[in-house]
Formats: C-alpha cells, structure tokens, sequence
C-alpha cells in the first residue's frame, strides 16, 4: 500500500499538470508561457537544461541523471546521483557545472551514518516512471526510495523541497517514521574538481564550502562557492563529513587536495534530520557565489528569506511570462480550415515548438553580474557563451528582436572582457576562455547590435576597437581568442592549409572555413566603419570581404559513391604557393566522416561541415557567388541538392542560413518550401524534438525565427520574410514600444498556402522579399496574402536582400 500511496501521488499530481496545460493551451491570448515544455531536447543527445531558472539566470537547478547529462537531467530512464544547482544548456562534448551536488537519504540503513552510501558513482537511484514535470521556473521528479523533489529558484540560489512518502526506503525505526539525510558533495559533473573544502554548522546545519574546477570547453580553472541551509519538520540529530564512502560526525569540516585519485575523492558534509513521518518536508536553499562562501549566503538570505517555495516559483513564473509576453501569436484555426488537420492538437504542438524555442533562447548566456572575481567593473558582465560561432547565427538576433535590454547588457559585457582581457570572446564559459572554432565571431555579433540599434549606454568607441584588433593583431593563441594566420591573410588573401604562421600558435586546421568566416568578419568590420564615417577602415574591409572567392576552385567535381553530383566549383584547400589540394566536397557530411572535421590536430580543412556547405557562406555577397556557382537556376538547383542529398544536417549551425538563400535568387518560395520540410518532422514535441544538441539555444532561436517568418541574416540589418506558421504573429519592442505585426490573408492550418502572394506594409504594396529592423522598431503591420502556388512575388532583382558587390 505504501508503494501504491507514492505512485498514485505521483499520477495524480501529473494528471492535475497536464490537466492545468491542456486548460491553459485552449486560450488565444494565453501567455505563451503555457505552452513551454523544458523537456523537449532533453533525450538523444540535445543537451537541454530541463530545471528551473530565471531568463539568463546564474543558478540553474536539476536532477542530474547518470548519463548523457550535459544539461544535467536527461529524459534517457538513467537514474539520478543528485541535484545540483549550476548547469549549461545544449552543450555538446564533455559535461560541465553540475557543482556541489545534494543528495537525499529518507534514512541510512540500520539507522547508521554509514549504512547510506556517499560516493555519487554508488549511490544513485532509478526515477518514478512518468513522475517529471517540468515548466518555466520549475523542475520536479520522483525517486524510486520515496523521495519526491520539486525545484525553483531565484538568480543565484536554488531552492529544494524534498518529500518523503510512504515507502521512503532506507528507514530503520522501530515505528516506520523516516531520519532523513542530506548532503553536498564537493564534486561536478566531468569530476574535474582540483581543491575544495567543505563545513557544517552543528547547530544550524548550514553547510558552506569552496571548489576548484575545469571548465568544458577552454582552459583554465575557476572556484565556485555555495552555502546551504537547511529546515525540517523536525530538529537535526547529527552533522558531519564524509570522505571516499565512509562519513562520521567529526570533524565538521574538510579539506581536499588534488592527488593521484581519478575520478577525484568523493567527500563533504551532511546534515541528518531527526525522525519524520511520511508525508514530511525538508527544504534546501542552497545560495551560489564566484566570489566567497559568506558572498553564497548572502546571495540566499536575500533572495529567499524565508524559505518559501511558493512565493519563489511564482517570482520566477512571472519572470519568464514577462519575458515572453513581448511575443503574441493568433493560432486560432477559421472554420473552413479546421477540417484540413487531425484536431486542434496539431496547432497546439506547433505553438508548443515555438514556445519552447523561444524560451530555449532566453537560459543563456547567463548574468552572472556581481559574481565576477576577475577584475573590478561596473558594467555588467554574463558568461557561458556556448559558443559564439553557434550563437551569433541566432541567438543574438533573436534576443536583440524580443529583449534588447538583455541584448546591450551582453554587448556591454563583451566589450568589457576585451578592455580587461586583451580580446572579444569566440566562446566563454566559468569565468574561463573558451576555444575559437572559426572565425572571431564576436565581431559579428557587435556589429549586429549595433546596425539594429544596440546603442544606449554601450562604449562603441571601445567596441569598434575591439573588432579592429580582431582584424589587425595576431594573439600569441588564437586558439583561444582573435584569428591566426594573419600574415597570410593580409598578404596572400586565404589562409594556406601549410601555412607559416610565426606570429602566434594554434591548431593548424579549417583553413576553408576559417577563410571564409574572416572573409565575412571583416565585411562586418567595413558595415561599422561606414556607419562611423571611417572610409578608409570601410574600403579596406570590403575589399578583404572578397577574399571567400581565393579558395574557389572552378573546375572541382563532386560524387557521391561514384555518382556525379551534376556540380562543379568548389571552396578547397590552397597551398602557400597558390596551388589547390583536396578534400572530397562531401567530406565532413553525413554522407562522409561526418565526425572529423572538429577542434583537433587531426581536423580538416572544414569544420563541422563540407565543402558543399561552406562554398555557400559569402552571406554579404550572395550575388557574386549566385554568379560564381552558375547563376540563379543553377544556384537553386544546387542548393536543392545540398538539402535533399543527405549532404546536409540541420543539426549544425551552419546550416540554417542555406535554408533562406533562395531569397537572394529571387526564390523566396524555396524557402518557405524548405523550412516547412524541417518543422516540424526535424522539431517537435517529443523529448527528442530538436536536431543534435541544442547549443545554448541556437536550435532554439532558429525554430522561433522561422515560425515567426523573419528569419535574419546575422551581422546584417536584413530578415528573410516567409510566412509565420500562424495566422498573425506580433512583437512589441523593448525599446520603442511600439508593436510589428504580421498578418497572414489566406493563412491554412494545413500549411497547404505556404506561398506570398502579395504583400502591404502598413497599408502600401510591398514587393521586397526582405524587411529590415527599422519595422519592428517603429512598428506596424505587414500584410502577406498567402495562396497554394509559387507567385511573382520578391523575385524581381530589385527586391533581393543587398549584396555588398551591387552597391
């Protein structure tokens, strides 16, 4: 009966939440926090952050599964080792965070401290089939020993309430009450942990401690500080330490140094509770801080006082419906459109995508404002940055459109690390630098900001000379930050795949993708110069610009198993001496070694991708290269091809952008064509619902943008318009106020009017395939009258986006 007591708890509380969604989910004008479902992502590998958080929240707290847990929990049936209460979201490679993990006993075995087990590698426990619920704010799951966990938090403290249920195991009373257990164990999840130290209060059972860690994806080390109090139902019996699998009530504290254990010692503190009775309560506030212990209960006591949970989750619900209520959608269906799809479910499904992406987009980066130890600032500083050569594709354009003031604090931070670090970041993370993975993409990203009026409070001198640095000086390891290869850039135009680089270090790869992405950092570079009057800054940046075009390399055919693709004309590997090498076009794709081509002495000339995808990347002249590779028909063609050959993967970054290049041959068509063939069957409602990890939200943005039809072309003040997957969908800028609507005429919920027929911009006839950020900074409504066949419209040659060579 006990067991069956937890289960129906279990069933019962879930019913009640899906119950309440489904309710909410009825609503046309519900908040799209409703809809927001943090679970999708979090199997095969998407990495998502499934817990609770505030937008761009420091503290971000979970169960952390056992495997496949870079976003802590994972939606895979492994069980849980504990909760922790710092995580990244949508990271590939190696785990990070996931620091001073608690762990919670109902009771120890034969009623002894040593009778429950310590070490995170022995003591996890397997979760309550159907027990997770997961919403903006807030995380809860159920343990298989009778522990149910629910989670919120506030910007930097993570708040537990564990109740324990009638077949809590591990009791060993004589009356079947519970003594239950908690501790922190100074750990991470990689296990990189080099130093910590650890105590307990044996009065309060507040136990406080320090950590020294790796990062993931960079070098270096960082130390994180936590502070964890403790309340019970009932008084605490015994405090102590633990170290390796066995613990004892003195001393009250410890210390661990690095030494030849691999994984590192386990060790801690506990506190242990007196008897309860099943049904009872033990809240966790668990406080976090980068600059000391006393800092971390600091940071507790002033953001949650009281220990209330209720008044913490709904600071934190109204926190996120805050952030998303600048977005509204119409997804109603009209009557003689109703019949054309299953039921309204299919609507619901489609708003839950949108929704969830967007929410994705708003985890990271995170403020972590105040927490800096590295240097004295008054500006705001964020971190994890995963990484910017994922993120300046989508994320930042997507938060610029729905939260400039976020926006400017990011850039303000950015070119805050540049004043105290020498450099703009390519990737951050733990108050640690990350690794370059193409080009210094950070230029994109300010740029960008800047061309949509990112300008209020941010130090633009300072800026601009951050990305002329970016340009002009070689760093000693640029794999870490700026570009290498310099000399080689400046004088031959490319970067030679046996290039002589004297001037700095790094790993000598990518010589294609790092050309090309220089190439479009400093047409980037030469968008700013002219906006500040710098001609001679603007010509040379330009002329640099072209330099995408040196590796091409006319006469190179592709085959795919001895079968002619059709195409000639690709980006390949060039010599200091101005001769072409090789690397097979497919190379780098799902159809060819898809795995080797990453941030390795042993990578290729391409990075996460083929030479198919990157010939595409001249994003600030797509009409040369639409020459280049043949003309508009060919383009189209072409790129068809590298989308239905299994060539591409929309799970990588790079992808997204080759979706909406028709537009630039005057086929606008096409692409909404091609994004309707990716949502939803690559991104759906299914715990596995997005392609590859997530990568801090990229695939995130990339759904939101595409489902609202003004999908941007980052570093570019251009929005490719396709038609929004709903009737009407509208934005009220931060900035301005001032609210931009699209409205679809002819809108079907069978997606069967995928195609523009003809446009209105606030009332006069639009003919540009394209809008640019000025529309949602003054606001106003553009009208797009949709039909079932591909029309005129947009394909003119004056109606293309710009391309730098046309000017």
């Amino acid at each position: 009966m006990a067991v069956l007591s937890f289960l129906t708890c279990i069933a019962l509380f879930a019913s009640f939440r899906a119950s309440h969604v489904a309710a909410s989910r009825q609503l046309k004008s519900a908040n799209g926090y409703y809809f927001v479902d943090p679970l999708i992502g979090t199997r095969n590998g998407g990495h998502v952050f499934a817990g609770a958080t505030l937008p761009f929240g420091m503290a971000k707290a979970v169960a952390d599964a056992t495997s496949d847990n870079q976003g802590g929990y994972a939606s895979n049936g492994s069980p849980v080792s504990g909760f922790s209460h710092m995580h990244d979201s949508g990271t590939g490679g190696a785990s990070s965070l996931g620091n001073f993990p608690l762990f919670v006993y109902p009771g120890c075995n034969n009623d002894d401290i040593n009778g429950c087990i310590f070490p995170k590698t022995e003591r996890f426990v397997q979760v309550v089939e159907g027990s997770v619920s997961a919403r903006p704010g807030y995380f809860s799951i159920g343990l298989q020993n009778g522990v149910k966990a629910e989670i919120t938090t506030s910007n930097h403290t993570a708040l537990y309430k564990f109740t324990f249920f009638g077949n809590a195991t591990g009791n060993a009373t004589v009356d079947g009450s519970l003594s239950p257990l908690i501790i922190v164990d100074l750990t991470d999840l990689p296990d990189t942990r080099s130093n910590g130290t650890a105590s307990v209060d044996p009065d309060s059972g507040r136990m406080t401690g320090t950590g020294t860690f790796q990062p993931s994806f960079g070098i270096g080390t960082y130390t994180l500080h936590f502070c964890a109090d403790v309340q019970g139902t009932g008084p605490i019996r015994d405090t102590g330490v633990f170290i390796n699998n066995r613990g004892g009530s003195e001393p009250k504290n410890i210390t661990v140094q690095q030494d030849n254990n691999s994984p590192p010692v386990p060790a801690g503190t506990y506190a242990w509770f007196d008897q309860v009775e099943s049904g009872s309560e033990v809240m966790a506030r668990v406080g976090l801080s980068f600059i000391s212990s006393e800092k971390a209960c600091q940071n507790g006591e002033a953001e949650i006082p009281n220990f209330s949970f209720e008044d913490t989750l709904v600071t934190a619900e109204e926190a996120w419906k805050n952030k998303l209520e600048v977005i509204s959608i119409d997804a109603t269906i009209s009557n003689d459109t109703a019949g054309a799809i299953n039921d309204a479910t299919t609507m619901n499904d489609l708003q839950t995508i949108f929704w969830s992406g967007v929410y994705r987009a708003m985890i990271s980066p995170q403020d972590y404002t105040g927490e800096n130890p590295l240097w004295e600032s008054d500006e705001p500083y964020y971190d994890s940055y995963y990484c910017i050569w994922d993120s300046f594709r989508s994320i930042h354009p997507f938060i610029t459109l729905v939260d400039p003031y976020s926006q400017t604090l990011m850039i303000r931070s950015l070119i805050d690390i540049y004043r105290h670090e020498g450099w703009l970041p390519d990737c951050r993370m733990s108050l640690c630098k990350g690794f370059t993975q193409g080009g210094s993409n950070a230029d994109v990203v300010l740029v960008d900001a800047y061309l949509k009026n990112i300008t209020q409070d941010v130090d633009w001198v300072t800026g601009y000379e951050a990305l002329i640095k970016d340009a002009e000086v070689e760093p000693q390891v640029w794999d870490l930050e700026g570009r290498g290869g310099l000399y080689s850039w400046k004088t031959l135009g490319y970067i030679p795949a046996d290039d002589f680089d004297p001037y700095g270090n790094g790993v000598m790869t990518r010589s294609i993708s790092r050309t090309v992405e220089y190439a479009y950092n400093d047409f980037c570079i030469a968008e700013m110069a002219e906006a500040l009057g710098k001609q001679d800054d603007y010509e040379k940046y330009v002329e640099r610009s072209g330099n995408w075009l040196n590796l091409y390399e006319e006469g190179q055919a592709s085959d795919i198993n001895g079968t002619d693709t059709g195409f000639t004309g690709f980006a390949q590997p060039k010599y200091l001496n101005g001769t072409f090498g090789l690397q097979d076009p497919i190379f780098c794709s799902p159809l060819l070694n898809f795995d080797s081509c990453y941030l390795n002495t042993n990578g290729h000339e391409t990075y996460e991708g083929s030479s198919w995808l990157y010939t595409f990347f001249a994003p600030h002249d797509m009409a040369a290269l639409i020459t280049t590779l043949g003309g508009p028909d060919t383009f189209v063609s072409r790129l068809d091809y590298l989308h239905e050959s299994g060539l591409l993967y929309i799970g990588d970054e790079q992808a997204f952008l080759t979706v909406y290049q028709y537009h630039y041959a005057g086929r606008p068509a096409k692409s909404a064509e091609r994004i309707h063939s990716y949502i939803p069957s690559q991104f759906n409602t299914t715990t596995a619902g997005i392609p590859g990890n997530d990568d801090s939200g990229a695939m995130g943005s990339f759904v939101a943008l595409s489902m609202l039809g003004i999908f941007p072309n980052p570093g570019q003040d251009v929005y490719f318009i396709t038609p929004p997957f709903f009737r009407s969908v509208s934005l009220t800028n931060g900035m301005t106020g001032k609210m931009a609507t699209i409205r679809s005429v002819g809108f079907d919920a069978a997606y069967t009017n995928i195609y523009i027929q003809s446009a209105k911009l606030n009332g006069e006839v639009y003919t540009k395939n394209y809008l640019t950020h000025s529309f949602f900074l003054e606001g106003g409504t553009l009208e797009l009258v949709l039909g079932p066949v591909e029309s005129s419209w947009g394909t003119r040659g004056e109606d293309v986006p710009p391309s730098v060579s046309m000017r």
